[in-house]
């Protein structure tokens, strides 16, 4: 087992090798040379994804709740600058092919142990492996062990002589030959099923991709059949078709695709249940759109307001949506008749207080979390209400459950910078660094360190 001095010896020389590289003559290199030479960094950087898998696996065996904070996923992102979505593939990488511990302390093969071994000798990447892990994350569980087995080091050894993509056509064809439809139970459904929303483009846009199961597609099916048919729910009618079936000449002129009205159908189902008032209440509101702008934005129908899940939304389709279903809008300008400031006179937040917080802070304030303001608790920042803290607003922030948590058991604290923002501040066993988080609030990005502003004022401001 080498020790801390020879790893720190071994990266110094990495270190070195990669500056005397990058300072070598490569503009003297002919064609040949230049190929080898990148064929060569991409076997070093493959080795190095797999010295990675054994460090990710040894922080999952070994290092505490405490030493991590946040997590491991969350700890990795932060550490490494990667995103979430990044840190989990890698950490899903490194469970795939790295050696893992029995719960009784005895040493286990890598899930994939072919792969693994490819990946050590710098001839699969990531890619290749991710790939791997498609195949058997779609192949029905009740494949005998030993064919598993043998189609993990058939991929594994192909894989050395394909690209990514090219491995993944010759990964579908072993799967049809593999598994038959009678094959996949409820269980190898249910793993797959989901939906997940992409990041909004610079359009607003956002892509949702769905993995239904056929009982959900089902039901989808019988809906849109009624609700996405030509002419009904169509935005651009002045009275849109909902109930009952639309006029033929209303049907006739409906020109949107077949997916256009699926997505309009969609939007009509959505509107009608939360204007039923039959969705109940989440954290304390009842289950709406909630949006928050300021007056002079409305007044001039410009600009973005935030929702309560994260969304951008065109000041024109606030204003449309405000027309027609039971919204919570909060705007800010001069004194509201809100009560913001209750003292000690009730612990919970009020329903105006967490308005006002889906504007102040957008989602969690731990560092970091992405977690959006319908999906958070209210947390008193400088001094919890139990030992005599303020339930007035410009002392509450918001904290999704398991942020909530590290204040209330693993030791962290938190306070008010002089802007107003909230600081997490760790304890210190904790190898996470605490501070404020700026990812619900990307303009803050574009303030100078000295120029940062309030959040009532400047957090909407030009840089």
């Amino acid at each position: 087992m080498c020790s801390i001095q020879s790893v720190d010896d071994a990266l110094a020389g990495l270190q070195a090798a990669v500056t005397a590289l990058a300072g070598s003559r490569l503009d003297t290199l002919d064609t040949g040379q230049r190929l080898a030479t990148l064929s060569a960094i991409t076997a070093a950087d493959r080795q190095l994804a797999g010295i990675e898998n054994q460090l990710i696996t040894g922080l999952q065996r070994e290092a505490t709740p405490a030493e991590l904070g946040d997590g491991l996923t969350s700890t990795l992102a932060r550490v490494t600058r990667i995103t979430t979505p990044e840190a989990n593939r890698r950490i899903r990488d490194a469970e795939d092919t790295a050696t893992r511990t029995a719960i009784t302390g005895e040493p286990l093969p890598p899930r994939f142990p072919a792969t693994a071994a490819a990946v050590a000798a710098g001839t699969l990447d990531r890619t290749h492996v991710r790939e791997i892990h498609r195949f058997f994350h779609k192949l029905p569980a009740n494949i005998p062990a030993d064919e598993r087995d043998r189609a993990e080091q058939f991929l594994a050894d192909i894989a050395t002589g394909l690209r990514p993509d090219e491995l993944r056509e010759a990964a579908d064809q072993l799967l049809a030959f593999m598994g038959h439809e009678d094959d996949y139970t409820e269980t190898d459904r249910a793993r797959r099923r989901g939906f997940t929303w992409s990041h909004q483009d610079c359009d607003g846009m956002s892509k949702g991709v769905l993995w239904a199961t056929p009982a959900l597609r089902a039901e989808l099916d019988a809906t849109l059949a009624a609700w996405a048919a030509p002419g009904k729910c169509n935005p651009n009618d002045e009275s849109p078709c909902i109930d009952g079936e639309p006029d033929p000449q209303v049907a006739e002129r409906d020109t949107r695709s077949p997916a256009q009205r699926r997505h309009a159908a969609l939007s009509a189902v959505a509107r009608a249940m939360l204007a039923s008032r039959k969705l109940g209440t989440h954290n304390g509101l009842p289950v709406t759109v909630i949006v928050t702008a300021t007056l002079q934005e409305l007044q001039a129908a410009t600009g973005k307001a935030h929702t309560g899940g994260g969304t951008l939304l065109p000041m024109a389709d606030v204003i449309r949506m405000a027309t027609h279903a039971n919204h919570y809008l909060a705007i800010f300008d001069g004194v509201t008749e809100i009560p913001l400031w209750l003292g000690r006179t009730r612990r919970t937040a009020s329903v105006g207080q967490r308005i006002v917080l889906h504007y102040k802070e957008r989602g969690c304030s731990f560092p970091g979390c992405d977690m959006p303001g319908y999906m958070t608790q209210v947390h008193h920042a400088t001094c919890d209400w139990a030992n005599g803290g303020l339930t007035n607003i410009d002392d509450l922030t918001f904290g999704c459950p398991r942020h909530h948590d590290y204040v209330t058991n693993r030791g962290w604290t938190t306070r008010k910078d002089a802007y107003g923002h909230t600081e997490w501040i760790p304890p210190p066993q904790a190898h996470l660094p605490g501070g404020t988080n700026n990812y619900h609030h990307p303009e803050r990005y574009l303030k100078p360190p000295d120029n940062k502003c309030d959040d009532e004022e400047g957090a909407r401001g030009s840089p």
